[in-house]
């Protein structure tokens, strides 16, 4: 990860196809376009790949949640239960149709626990939101059976875990609904994109014309087309759809070559007995995105970290000091710091976050560190890595 650092000759030519035709928007332009239609052939590959009835190219991830959620019918004042530990994209999704985030602990997984889940539940809650965090998957029989028995959705963020399986079945393929990110540093990228996966057809209707203002999208003729409810832009072009046609095709092969970078690393911190990894559910098989291992506590896991810059190593983190990745720094949010006016109804969803902790997401966040696995390091340079990564963790423990 990320697909970018393999980029070759089945990139450039779906992209020389695209400039040579012509036609860089997805709809319309028919005449001109000679039968070249990028994103509807991602769509159906993504489909196949994914094991999903329908699928519904954006222009990012974050549009893909915020879609997702429209489609789905949540709006204003109802609150979308998701984790502690996330990108920021999960709450700006989420207030862009001015619905409340309500933030819950995670787990051992890095994921939803589902207890929390279970106690969050109010009148108001109206989807629930696992996040897939670094290249793993929550706990998902146990959250398919909390929003059965509330009547919940359930929403899957599949971003940074495209290519991981849970019982045999993608992630993504497992909610009422499933949205991926294809942006810049993603394990397949078209550069900027996202992607809606449902099996329920009223939820992909939605998205298809939600996503396009709501074109209808019927006939040959865009100028002809309806608006059977209001709709907002989040096209993909042609242009990125290319990129991530030619990506996705690949995908089995970056798994690969992540598996097989990972296992290397994994095998050599598992000789330490402080370190603990993570929990997969079981029946859960990573995309192999990133290595995350638990130590004895946060000043343990500051000291490996600082050892790893100061040495080399990147590529790793600590998430407990993160900007962008847990709540503990999301003052943005906390304050409701924004250039427009917001709802006192969200106002007032969000006063929790004065005063609420998260004790358990700290207890396990701040022993996490996390590991990018590259995809182009040689097996050489993973070797090196590993025990380099080893002899510093034994000296800074």
């Amino acid at each position: 990860m990320p697909g970018f650092e393999l980029f070759g000759d089945e990139e450039r030519l779906e992209v020389k196809d695209v400039l040579d035709n012509g036609v860089l928007m997805r709809y319309g332009f028919d005449g001109m376009r000679n039968g070249h239609w990028k994103a509807k052939e991602l769509e159906a590959a993504l489909q196949n790949k994914l094991q999903v009835k329908h699928a519904q190219l954006v222009s990012s991830g974050t549009a893909a949640v915020s879609v997702a959620l429209a489609s789905a019918g949540v709006g204003a004042g109802d609150e979308v239960i998701m984790p502690t530990f996330t990108f920021v994209a999960s709450f700006e999704a989420i207030m862009m149709l001015g619905a409340i985030p309500v933030l819950v602990d995670i787990d051992d997984s890095l994921t939803l626990d589902p207890k929390k889940v279970e106690e969050a539940i109010t009148s108001n809650t109206k989807a629930v939101m696992p996040v897939h965090m670094c290249g793993s998957m929550a706990r998902l029989d146990e959250l398919v059976e909390i929003c059965k028995n509330h009547n919940l959705v359930l929403i899957e963020d599949s971003s940074q875990a495209t290519g991981a399986t849970y019982k045999g079945k993608p992630l993504g393929s497992i909610g009422d609904l499933g949205c991926l990110s294809l942006d810049f540093v993603k394990i397949i990228t078209a550069g900027e994109g996202g992607a809606i996966l449902t099996n329920n057809e009223k939820y992909y209707i939605n998205a298809d014309h939600y996503s396009d203002h709501g074109h209808d999208h019927k006939g040959n003729d865009r100028g002809a087309e309806t608006h059977p409810f209001l709709g907002y832009n989040f096209r993909i072009s042609e242009l990125h759809a290319a990129v991530g046609l030619a990506q996705l095709r690949r995908l089995d092969e970056f798994v690969a070559i992540q598996k097989k970078n990972f296992t290397i690393i994994r095998d050599a911190l598992s000789t330490i007995p402080e370190v603990e990894f993570r929990t997969v559910p079981e029946g859960g098989v990573e995309s192999y995105s990133f290595l995350n291992f638990f130590l004895a506590d946060l000043d343990c896991a500051r000291r490996v970290i600082e050892a790893f810059k100061e040495n080399g190593v990147d590529g790793c983190w600590n998430y407990y000091d993160n900007n962008w990745h847990y709540i503990r720094k999301w003052e943005h949010l906390k304050d409701i710091k924004t250039l427009y006016p917001i709802s006192q109804e969200v106002k007032d969803g969000l006063a929790y976050l004065k005063t609420k902790s998260f004790d358990q997401s700290d207890h396990y966040i701040g022993r996490n560190i996390s590991c990018l696995i590259k995809l182009s390091w040689t097996e050489v340079e993973v070797r090196a890595r590993a025990d380099k990564m080893k002899a510093l963790i034994l000296k800074s423990i």
